[in-house]
């Protein structure tokens, strides 16, 4: 009985120091030294300031919560108050639930409202339904291309010039065959802030 308990201890001993200390520590260093950036957050900086991260997204609005005309905005986050890394989650209405598709409805208008887009006019998905994370930093480049023209006249851009940023910020379709091409929202309004 003592030599198997000896055993037994001597090789959970060796499987703590093992995968507790010595795997987390390899693969840790191997992350910093190839993928230094990726380990790290993704972190996007403004001169020596973060101003997020790549992969997770924020709201682009004022004091009140009204979003700022002069950005892009995001698809809507049903994490925690919005964008809350803490509190990731979807909503999980399904496709038929009255409140969803009533808040869907809402959010079509006020998208058009705010785009200052014809009604009727159709409304890319990405921009009235949160994503199951609800912290996608990426929207359509449909959506983004809807939004083009409201920041242009916010900064006193030309249309054209903007829907270029748009074209030069654009992530094609993973492996070119799945989902359609986005925008990281918060690194095209880094790149339009550069531009003022």
């Amino acid at each position: 009985m003592r030599r198997q308990l000896g055993t037994a201890l001597r090789a959970t001993v060796a499987l703590i120091v093992l995968l507790g200390l010595v795997y987390p520590l390899v693969v840790t260093g191997l992350g910093q030294a190839f993928f230094g950036r990726q380990a790290d957050g993704s972190l996007v900086k403004v001169g020596s300031t973060v101003v997020g991260s790549a992969l997770i997204g924020q709201e682009f609005t004022d004091a009140r919560g009204n979003p700022l005309p002069q950005y892009f905005q995001p698809r809507p986050s049903a994490a925690g108050k919005g964008y809350d890394p803490t509190d990731s989650g979807a909503t999980n209405l399904g496709p038929s639930n009255p409140v969803l598709l009533s808040a869907v409805a809402q959010r079509v208008e006020a998208y058009r409202r705010f785009n200052h887009l014809a009604p009727g006019t159709p409304v890319p998905v990405d921009a009235v339904t949160s994503s199951g994370s609800g912290l996608d930093p990426d929207i359509s480049e449909a959506n983004a291309l809807d939004q083009a023209p409201r920041v242009a006249a916010a900064r006193h851009l030309a249309i054209p010039t903007v829907v270029a940023l748009v074209h030069g910020h654009t992530d094609g379709r993973a492996w070119g065959v799945l989902g359609e091409a986005t925008v990281n929202v918060l690194d095209l309004n880094v790149a339009l802030d550069r531009m003022a």
